[in-house]
């Protein structure tokens, strides 16, 4: 995918983009708790639909500057598919790890009683977290593919609507991102994950992409490039 914004605007988009996108999650997740009264399913609601939203705005503003990946797992599936060089992806990753860290600072600045950066303490570990992030990296990752190579114009959408459900129906709640995942260790909130916690789940967002790709490049979409087998009738 080639892009006509210079490195620097493509850059800029990914730290916005990025920022804003933690921006919510963490300030959404810091207002739901405070409003919900305890009760953690309105708290996860609201924090689903507030990151929901924002992914598709983002997405569909930002895409046609950056392609909008505001994950270094996006980045790096780019990179090896071939449609961003080695020193892109790297730039987009520094950018995206930073500007995530700067997203939860911004969150916390917002609400004055908390320092703007502060470990967190919520345990997420055990096997069905790390297999949740396993399925829901596959997923958004799959997703982003099977689209692209469709040149479908409903990315932002179906990204957005993957991440609302993964939500859900994962035990982790979906961090299905590396930059997500850092910088949300630094919020001790709703929200937040242990920093002891955050190599597991790192490992298995980038196995559940490796394992995306050759899934569907080789697999689904393969089979689909090839001619269908139709049989003669004399």
């Amino acid at each position: 995918m080639t892009f006509s914004a210079t490195r620097a605007q493509r850059l800029s988009a990914e730290a916005a983009g990025t920022a804003l996108l933690l921006a919510t999650i963490v300030g959404s997740g810091l207002m739901a708790d405070r409003l919900a009264g305890g009760n953690v399913a309105i708290a996860l609601l609201a924090n689903t639909l507030a990151t929901a939203a924002v992914l598709f705005v983002l997405i569909e503003t930002l895409g046609p500057i950056s392609g909008a990946h505001f994950n270094p797992v996006v980045s790096l599936v780019a990179a090896w598919r071939g449609d961003l060089t080695r020193s892109e992806a790297a730039a987009y990753v520094v950018v995206q790890f930073a500007a995530a860290i700067a997203g939860v600072a911004l969150a916390h600045a917002m609400f004055d009683a908390r320092p703007l950066l502060a470990a967190a303490t919520k345990f997420r570990t055990g096997g069905g977290q790390l297999l949740s992030e396993f399925v829901a990296t596959f997923g958004l990752v799959s997703v982003i593919l099977i689209l692209s190579s469709r040149g479908a114009r409903s990315t932002g959408a179906a990204v957005a609507a993957w991440i609302a459900a993964a939500y859900w129906f994962t035990a982790s709640t979906s961090f299905a991102n590396p930059a997500v995942t850092l910088a949300r260790s630094l919020s001790d909130s709703f929200t937040g994950i242990r920093p002891a916690d955050v190599p597991a789940f790192i490992v298995a967002q980038l196995l559940a992409a490796v394992v995306a790709v050759v899934v569907v490049e080789r697999g689904l979409l393969a089979r689909q490039a090839q001619p269908s087998k139709s049989r003669c009738v004399p």
